[in-house]
């Protein structure tokens, strides 16, 4: 299970949100609201926040214009995950991953279906890394990016979460995943009180 250590200091990135949807404004973007709540009160700057439809191609130029920005290192989009004809978010970022991070669409899962039960497997939540930007996609509900964020991006991209985070591949000069030993290492000597 993963922990927080406290001799390893919390290393703020710069995100930005984007919510893929026809339909919703910023009056009715609930689910782009809770993100930028969330990731501000933990400690990380949001950046830039835009909504685009569902569309393949404004999908891609938006987090391809973000990608290559030195102030944004984590990119959380919200929306087109389903499999209606005009959901098309996993089209369009997959093709630009270098590195799918496939455990975040099977965690999403299997932390959803305690809330919404075997209606999870419709979700296509996608993660990846994109030079040294992550892209992570989650359904548009504002309970399905509450999950997110809750259950897997609170934890992951905090420096301070052992034995591993992301915070690593984004920022060069933070600290990379220790290993077992180098963790049980560190709990002992918390636990020590060292």
């Amino acid at each position: 299970m993963a922990h927080v250590h406290a001799n390893t200091p919390f290393a703020p990135l710069g995100i930005a949100v984007l919510t893929v949807s026809d339909t919703r404004g910023f009056d009715e973007d609930g689910s782009g609201d809770l993100l930028s709540e969330r990731l501000t009160e933990a400690g990380h700057a949001l950046v830039e926040r835009r909504i685009v439809p569902d569309d393949v191609y404004r999908i891609r130029a938006v987090v391809s214009a973000w990608v290559v920005r030195q102030d944004i290192q984590v990119i959380l989009v919200n929306g087109g995950t389903g499999f209606t004809p005009r959901d098309t978010t996993p089209e369009a970022l997959a093709p630009l991953f270098d590195k799918a991070v496939d455990g975040y669409g099977e965690l999403f899962r299997q932390l959803s279906l305690e809330t919404i039960g075997t209606s999870t497997i419709q979700s296509r939540a996608v993660a990846g890394l994109i030079d040294r930007t992550l892209v992570f996609a989650m359904p548009g509900s504002p309970k399905a990016c509450a999950t997110a964020w809750d259950g897997i991006l609170a934890a992951q991209l905090d420096a301070r979460t052992r034995p591993c985070n992301f915070v690593a591949m984004v920022l060069p000069e933070a600290r990379h995943c220790a290993s077992r030993q180098a963790s049980a290492d560190e709990d002992m000597a918390e636990g020590a009180g060292a």
